[in-house]
């Protein structure tokens, strides 16, 4: 089943395509705080984005930009600002289609189904995840922070994705290693320790700080 995300503050407007979207069985959600359009994309990623031009705080063209540089899922712009210029702009900034209001709710259905249709028929998963504004691409191994990125190395994916996947627990140095391991990427201690500090050194170089925390004798934590 595929999840939709409807950013939207028209509160009727938002509502009236979550259900409309829902009878035809999608999931559908839609955003209610307007500063973390981002953060709860990340968490929850959805497959498709319906995205109004004129929002709180942040217009839609900044959310489509910010997405875009962490993931390629189809956005749909839907406004009343539907001039040559907006349309324009909404697919310069990465938008993949535009639909104008007001609209037909089966027109746009139709449109979210053939574009799901077009997109993943071919497009493989991709599987994000977010913490304190970080978002860790698995599928590509790229961690992105406030618009700059970094590319990891297999045995840096295998460590942070660990983490933060135990968000809040302690992970042993024996657990660390058993998973590069499955991974058919064997590191002895000390190996596991230069690639942490290595990690650590490519989050700071994008602002990361002190995300990734020791328990001496232990193993590490992201809390």
């Amino acid at each position: 089943m595929y999840k939709l995300m409807i950013v939207e503050d028209d509160a009727v407007i938002a509502e009236a395509v979550r259900r409309h979207m829902e009878s035809w069985g999608y999931q559908a959600f839609c955003i209610e705080n307007f500063q973390e359009v981002l953060k709860v994309f990340a968490a929850r990623q959805p497959q498709l984005v319906l995205m109004d031009i004129s929002l709180p705080f942040y217009n839609g063209y900044h959310w489509c930009d910010e997405i875009r540089k962490i993931s390629k899922v189809p956005i749909i712009f839907i406004s009343s600002a539907s001039d040559n210029m907006n349309i324009v702009m909404a697919v310069n900034m990465g938008g993949d289609d535009f639909v104008s209001k007001p609209f037909d709710l089966n027109v746009l259905q139709a449109k979210v189904q053939a574009l799901l249709r077009r997109t993943y028929d071919f497009a493989g998963d991709s599987h994000l995840l977010e913490h304190m504004g970080m978002i860790f691409d698995t599928g590509k191994g790229i961690v992105a922070y406030g618009g700059v990125q970094v590319e990891l190395t297999k045995n840096e994916m295998g460590i942070l994705r660990t983490l933060l996947e135990q968000k809040g627990k302690i992970v042993t140095r024996d657990k660390l290693m058993e998973k590069l391991w499955e991974s058919d990427s064997f590191i002895d201690d000390n190996t596991l320790t230069v690639n942490v500090a290595r990690l650590r050194k490519k989050l700071e170089e994008i602002g990361i700080l002190d995300i990734i925390k020791t328990r001496k004798g232990i193993g590490y934590v992201v809390d």
